[in-house]
Protein backbone atom coordinates (compact mmCIF):
# COMPACT_ATOMS: atom_id res chain seq x y z
CA UNK A 1 0.00 0.00 0.00
CA UNK A 2 1.13 3.58 -0.40
CA UNK A 3 2.43 5.49 2.11
CA UNK A 4 0.32 7.90 3.88
CA UNK A 5 -0.14 11.64 3.07
CA UNK A 6 -1.22 13.59 6.30
CA UNK A 7 -2.59 16.66 5.38
CA UNK A 8 -2.61 19.80 8.13
CA UNK A 9 -5.30 22.03 7.75
CA UNK A 10 -4.48 24.62 10.86
CA UNK A 11 -6.79 27.43 10.41
CA UNK A 12 -9.60 27.21 7.73
CA UNK A 13 -11.91 29.97 7.47
CA UNK A 14 -14.66 29.41 10.50
CA UNK A 15 -12.73 28.69 13.86
CA UNK A 16 -11.73 31.75 16.47
CA UNK A 17 -9.80 32.81 19.38
CA UNK A 18 -13.06 32.48 21.03
CA UNK A 19 -13.81 28.76 20.16
CA UNK A 20 -10.49 28.08 20.72
CA UNK A 21 -7.25 29.43 22.21
CA UNK A 22 -5.71 27.18 19.95
CA UNK A 23 -6.34 27.97 16.56
CA UNK A 24 -3.40 29.64 14.43
CA UNK A 25 -4.50 33.01 13.17
CA UNK A 26 -1.35 35.38 12.35
CA UNK A 27 1.07 34.17 9.82
CA UNK A 28 3.31 33.82 12.62
CA UNK A 29 0.99 31.61 14.67
CA UNK A 30 -0.02 29.76 11.10
CA UNK A 31 3.99 28.99 10.35
CA UNK A 32 4.82 27.69 13.84
CA UNK A 33 2.16 25.23 13.85
CA UNK A 34 2.71 24.13 10.17
CA UNK A 35 6.26 23.64 11.65
CA UNK A 36 5.48 21.57 14.60
CA UNK A 37 3.27 19.85 12.55
CA UNK A 38 5.65 18.82 9.78
CA UNK A 39 7.77 17.63 12.45
CA UNK A 40 5.07 15.33 13.43
CA UNK A 41 4.63 13.55 10.41
CA UNK A 42 2.57 16.20 8.21
CA UNK A 43 3.92 16.84 4.86
CA UNK A 44 1.01 18.83 2.70
CA UNK A 45 0.11 22.07 4.73
CA UNK A 46 -3.81 23.40 3.17
CA UNK A 47 -3.12 27.08 4.20
CA UNK A 48 -6.30 29.90 5.03
CA UNK A 49 -5.18 33.22 5.86
CA UNK A 50 -6.96 36.04 7.88
CA UNK A 51 -6.72 39.77 8.17
CA UNK A 52 -5.65 41.88 10.54
CA UNK A 53 -8.56 41.84 12.69
CA UNK A 54 -8.73 37.67 12.31
CA UNK A 55 -11.85 37.81 9.32
CA UNK A 56 -10.89 35.06 6.14
CA UNK A 57 -9.09 36.70 3.64
CA UNK A 58 -7.78 35.95 -0.13
CA UNK A 59 -5.13 39.10 0.33
CA UNK A 60 -1.69 37.84 -1.43
CA UNK A 61 0.21 39.60 1.25
CA UNK A 62 -1.14 37.53 4.21
CA UNK A 63 -0.58 34.25 2.20
CA UNK A 64 2.44 35.62 1.36
CA UNK A 65 3.87 36.13 4.89
CA UNK A 66 3.01 32.55 5.79
CA UNK A 67 4.76 31.31 2.51
CA UNK A 68 7.67 33.34 3.39
CA UNK A 69 8.27 32.00 7.31
CA UNK A 70 7.75 28.58 6.25
CA UNK A 71 11.19 29.29 4.07
CA UNK A 72 12.69 31.13 6.53
CA UNK A 73 12.40 28.29 8.82
CA UNK A 74 13.57 25.43 6.68
CA UNK A 75 10.21 23.59 6.61
CA UNK A 76 10.33 21.15 3.46
CA UNK A 77 6.28 20.92 4.12
CA UNK A 78 4.25 21.16 0.35
CA UNK A 79 2.20 24.21 0.46
CA UNK A 80 -1.79 24.43 -0.63
CA UNK A 81 -3.64 27.48 -0.90
CA UNK A 82 -7.02 27.78 -0.31
CA UNK A 83 -8.83 29.32 -2.89
CA UNK A 84 -12.28 28.69 -1.28
CA UNK A 85 -15.68 30.69 -1.40
CA UNK A 86 -15.49 32.03 2.20
CA UNK A 87 -12.29 34.21 1.82
CA UNK A 88 -13.32 35.97 -1.76
CA UNK A 89 -15.97 36.38 -3.55
CA UNK A 90 -14.70 37.03 -7.15
CA UNK A 91 -12.12 34.49 -9.25
CA UNK A 92 -9.63 36.76 -9.32
CA UNK A 93 -9.54 37.66 -5.62
CA UNK A 94 -9.64 33.67 -5.09
CA UNK A 95 -6.65 33.49 -7.49
CA UNK A 96 -4.85 36.06 -6.16
CA UNK A 97 -2.63 33.99 -3.59
CA UNK A 98 -2.04 31.36 -6.32
CA UNK A 99 1.02 33.98 -7.41
CA UNK A 100 2.91 32.55 -4.98
CA UNK A 101 3.18 29.18 -7.19
CA UNK A 102 2.72 26.88 -4.69
CA UNK A 103 2.83 23.12 -5.35
CA UNK A 104 -1.14 23.24 -4.44
CA UNK A 105 -4.53 24.16 -4.43
CA UNK A 106 -7.72 23.95 -3.56
CA UNK A 107 -10.42 23.51 -6.44
CA UNK A 108 -13.94 22.93 -5.58
CA UNK A 109 -15.57 22.35 -9.05
CA UNK A 110 -19.35 22.92 -7.95
CA UNK A 111 -21.71 24.67 -5.33
CA UNK A 112 -22.88 22.97 -2.63
CA UNK A 113 -24.35 24.43 0.87
CA UNK A 114 -22.25 25.77 3.98
CA UNK A 115 -24.49 25.81 7.48
CA UNK A 116 -25.20 29.19 6.72
CA UNK A 117 -24.33 30.10 3.65
CA UNK A 118 -23.64 28.77 0.00
CA UNK A 119 -20.47 27.65 -1.01
CA UNK A 120 -20.62 29.31 -4.70
CA UNK A 121 -18.57 28.13 -7.01
CA UNK A 122 -20.03 28.70 -10.81
CA UNK A 123 -18.59 26.45 -13.71
CA UNK A 124 -17.12 29.92 -15.38
CA UNK A 125 -15.23 30.41 -11.94
CA UNK A 126 -14.43 26.83 -11.67
CA UNK A 127 -13.11 27.21 -15.04
CA UNK A 128 -11.26 30.09 -14.34
CA UNK A 129 -9.25 28.48 -11.09
CA UNK A 130 -8.28 25.67 -12.87
CA UNK A 131 -6.89 27.47 -16.21
CA UNK A 132 -4.96 29.94 -13.73
CA UNK A 133 -3.61 26.81 -11.57
CA UNK A 134 -2.80 24.86 -15.30
CA UNK A 135 -1.02 27.69 -16.34
CA UNK A 136 0.94 27.88 -13.18
CA UNK A 137 1.53 24.32 -12.92
CA UNK A 138 -0.18 23.94 -9.51
CA UNK A 139 -1.90 20.53 -8.85
CA UNK A 140 -5.47 21.07 -8.09
CA UNK A 141 -7.09 19.32 -5.20
CA UNK A 142 -10.33 18.73 -6.26
CA UNK A 143 -12.28 19.47 -2.79
CA UNK A 144 -15.32 17.04 -3.20
CA UNK A 145 -18.95 17.89 -1.19
CA UNK A 146 -20.58 15.86 -3.16
CA UNK A 147 -20.57 13.52 -5.91
CA UNK A 148 -21.20 15.67 -9.05
CA UNK A 149 -17.72 17.62 -7.65
CA UNK A 150 -15.90 13.83 -9.04
CA UNK A 151 -18.23 14.21 -12.60
CA UNK A 152 -17.25 17.88 -12.80
CA UNK A 153 -13.77 17.35 -11.77
CA UNK A 154 -13.69 14.22 -15.11
CA UNK A 155 -15.22 16.66 -17.17
CA UNK A 156 -12.64 19.58 -16.62
CA UNK A 157 -9.58 16.71 -17.22
CA UNK A 158 -11.25 16.16 -20.33
CA UNK A 159 -11.16 19.65 -21.40
CA UNK A 160 -8.00 19.31 -20.88
CA UNK A 161 -7.97 21.94 -17.93
CA UNK A 162 -7.03 19.49 -15.35
CA UNK A 163 -3.94 16.70 -15.32
CA UNK A 164 -4.47 13.42 -14.27
CA UNK A 165 -3.61 12.04 -11.98
CA UNK A 166 -6.41 13.52 -10.48
CA UNK A 167 -6.26 14.31 -6.90
CA UNK A 168 -9.09 14.72 -4.85
CA UNK A 169 -10.19 15.33 -1.17
CA UNK A 170 -13.72 14.45 0.19
CA UNK A 171 -15.06 16.55 3.17
CA UNK A 172 -17.43 14.78 5.18
CA UNK A 173 -19.36 16.27 7.81
CA UNK A 174 -20.00 19.90 6.82
CA UNK A 175 -24.39 20.51 7.75
CA UNK A 176 -25.75 21.00 4.50
CA UNK A 177 -23.60 18.51 2.13
CA UNK A 178 -22.51 14.87 2.72
CA UNK A 179 -22.68 13.67 6.27
CA UNK A 180 -19.75 11.42 8.05
CA UNK A 181 -20.79 7.73 6.98
CA UNK A 182 -19.03 4.78 6.27
CA UNK A 183 -21.87 4.88 3.65
CA UNK A 184 -20.92 8.00 1.77
CA UNK A 185 -17.27 7.72 2.09
CA UNK A 186 -17.67 3.96 0.30
CA UNK A 187 -19.77 5.57 -1.81
CA UNK A 188 -17.26 8.26 -3.08
CA UNK A 189 -14.50 5.84 -2.95
CA UNK A 190 -16.57 3.67 -5.56
CA UNK A 191 -16.83 6.83 -8.21
CA UNK A 192 -13.38 7.56 -8.16
CA UNK A 193 -12.05 7.68 -11.63
CA UNK A 194 -9.37 5.16 -12.50
CA UNK A 195 -5.48 6.07 -10.77
CA UNK A 196 -6.95 8.95 -8.74
CA UNK A 197 -5.57 9.77 -5.69
CA UNK A 198 -7.83 10.86 -2.46
CA UNK A 199 -7.66 12.08 1.09
CA UNK A 200 -10.96 12.58 3.29
CA UNK A 201 -11.28 15.28 5.98
CA UNK A 202 -14.02 13.98 8.28
CA UNK A 203 -16.28 17.19 10.38
CA UNK A 204 -17.28 16.30 14.33
CA UNK A 205 -17.11 12.85 15.95
CA UNK A 206 -16.72 10.54 13.28
CA UNK A 207 -13.25 12.23 11.96
CA UNK A 208 -11.23 9.31 13.19
CA UNK A 209 -13.14 6.30 12.65
CA UNK A 210 -13.48 7.20 9.20
CA UNK A 211 -9.52 8.34 8.70
CA UNK A 212 -8.88 4.95 9.91
CA UNK A 213 -11.18 3.74 7.45
CA UNK A 214 -9.77 5.38 4.59
CA UNK A 215 -6.65 4.70 5.55
CA UNK A 216 -7.51 0.96 5.17
CA UNK A 217 -8.68 1.67 1.85
CA UNK A 218 -5.25 3.07 0.60
CA UNK A 219 -6.70 7.06 1.09
CA UNK A 220 -4.62 9.79 2.54
CA UNK A 221 -6.46 12.29 5.65
CA UNK A 222 -6.39 15.69 6.07
CA UNK A 223 -6.68 16.71 9.75
CA UNK A 224 -6.60 20.34 11.32
CA UNK A 225 -8.54 22.58 13.76
CA UNK A 226 -9.74 23.95 10.33
CA UNK A 227 -12.13 20.71 10.51
CA UNK A 228 -11.84 19.44 14.49
CA UNK A 229 -11.93 22.37 17.18
CA UNK A 230 -12.40 19.21 19.45
CA UNK A 231 -9.79 16.25 19.60
CA UNK A 232 -12.75 14.34 21.57
CA UNK A 233 -15.69 14.94 23.66
CA UNK A 234 -14.60 18.22 25.59
CA UNK A 235 -11.52 18.48 25.17
CA UNK A 236 -10.40 21.08 22.54
CA UNK A 237 -7.44 19.75 20.00
CA UNK A 238 -4.25 21.42 18.91
CA UNK A 239 -3.17 20.75 15.37
CA UNK A 240 0.18 18.88 16.48
CA UNK A 241 -2.12 16.33 18.85
CA UNK A 242 -4.30 15.60 15.64
CA UNK A 243 -1.47 14.94 13.40
CA UNK A 244 -0.07 13.09 15.93
CA UNK A 245 -2.55 10.40 16.65
CA UNK A 246 -3.01 9.79 12.95
CA UNK A 247 0.63 8.96 13.08
CA UNK A 248 0.20 6.93 15.33
CA UNK A 249 -2.53 5.00 14.18
CA UNK A 250 -0.80 4.64 10.94
CA UNK A 251 2.39 2.97 12.34
CA UNK A 252 -0.34 0.84 14.63
CA UNK A 253 -1.05 -0.64 11.25
CA UNK A 254 1.87 -0.80 9.74
CA UNK A 255 1.78 2.17 7.03
CA UNK A 256 4.70 3.91 6.77
CA UNK A 257 4.38 7.95 6.46
CA UNK A 258 5.29 9.87 3.56
CA UNK A 259 7.80 12.44 2.99
CA UNK A 260 7.02 16.06 1.36
CA UNK A 261 9.39 14.61 -2.04
CA UNK A 262 7.16 11.73 -1.77
CA UNK A 263 3.73 13.82 -2.04
CA UNK A 264 5.10 14.89 -5.51
CA UNK A 265 5.61 11.58 -6.42
CA UNK A 266 1.92 9.99 -5.31
CA UNK A 267 0.67 13.32 -7.25
CA UNK A 268 2.36 12.22 -10.12
CA UNK A 269 4.30 15.32 -10.08
CA UNK A 270 7.38 14.76 -12.25
CA UNK A 271 9.09 18.19 -12.80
Amino acid sequence: MEKLIITIAPTGNVPTKSMTPHVPVTPEEIANDLVACYEKGASVAHIHARDGEGVPTCDLQYFAQTVRLLDEAGCPIVKQISTGARGGKSGEARAEALVLNPLSASLSSGSSNFPTSINANEPKLVEYLAKTMLERNIKPEIEVFDTAMISNSIRLEQAGLIKEPLLFNFVLGVKGSLPATPKNLFFLYESLPHNAVWSVSVIGPQHVNLSVMAMALGGHVRVGIEDNVYYSKGVLATNVALVERIANIAKAMGREIATPEEVRRIWGITE
